[in-house]
């Protein structure tokens, strides 16, 4: 299969961010370290925010499970304060460390970066093919989703402020992991009763073979995206290979 025996058959398009849209030098040079250096004083000015609470809380249940896998997480203190603000802070980075895909933690991280964006303190990456690439999908009548280990809103804020501009007017729709685990199949099936197609008219493009597989075995069709600087996969022959948005429906 190669990417020009698409065209005719795919109506849903569904897009990886990391390493697909985005250099990955963006996510962890930029967008990782300002989330952590600021994770503590954002904890302690926002604590009694309803959603942040919401955060903490999931927060607290995974840093129970951690502690009983005896994975010796830091421990997290039980009082609304500045030091429950520093122990959550420590957890997060632990959690970001381990590039731990967790949700409550990416919750947290696009509501740190949300402030980031509105003070101009952030501008986000995508390659250059991409936005040529949404214009010109969209034209064709494609339907155009994300699906990110990252929350939604993180998603949209990164299509939003974009050097290109706002790209989100071109994408209908965002997935994390409340839909599920980027590397099980049925988070797929999830998303293509989200489309509203059946999978074999959605195709799927991410840099990482093991959610390809995933998504493959739900019934998408895929593409390995393989951009410079991305990491080798190992089974990089079972999927078709593009390196720009530019090879995809043109």
């Amino acid at each position: 299969m190669t990417a020009s025996l698409l065209k005719d058959s795919i109506g849903g398009v569904l897009l990886d961010i990391e390493g697909t849209t985005t250099p990955i030098s963006f996510v962890y040079d930029v967008l990782f370290p300002y989330a952590r250096a600021r994770v503590k004083d954002f904890l302690a000015a926002q604590i009694k925010d309803e959603g942040v609470r919401r955060d903490i809380i999931a927060l607290y249940e995974e840093n129970a499970s951690d502690l009983q896998k005896g994975l010796n997480p830091p421990l997290l203190r039980d009082h609304t304060s500045e030091p429950q603000a520093e122990s959550i802070a420590a957890y997060v980075h632990w959690l970001m460390d381990r590039d731990r895909k967790s949700t409550p933690l990416k919750s947290l991280q696009g509501k740190i970066w949300e402030a980031g964006y509105g003070a101009g303190e952030l501008r986000s990456q995508v390659f250059d093919d991409v936005p040529r690439a949404l214009r010109r999908w969209r034209e064709q009548g494609k339907e155009i989703r994300i699906y990110s280990s990252g929350s939604v809103l993180a998603q949209k804020l990164l299509f939003a402020h974009t050097e290109a501009g706002d790209l989100t007017p071109f994408i209908s729709g965002y997935f994390d992991t409340h839909i599920g685990a980027k590397r099980d199949l049925q988070s797929y099936r999830r998303i293509a009763k989200e489309f509203n197609r059946e999978p074999s008219e959605i195709v799927f493009i991410s840099d990482v073979d093991a959610e390809l597989d995933a998504a493959r075995e739900a019934g998408l069709e895929t593409l390995l995206c393989a951009r410079a600087g991305n990491p080798a996969q190992s089974n990089r022959l079972a999927h078709a290979v593009i390196h720009s948005f530019d090879e995809l429906f043109t």
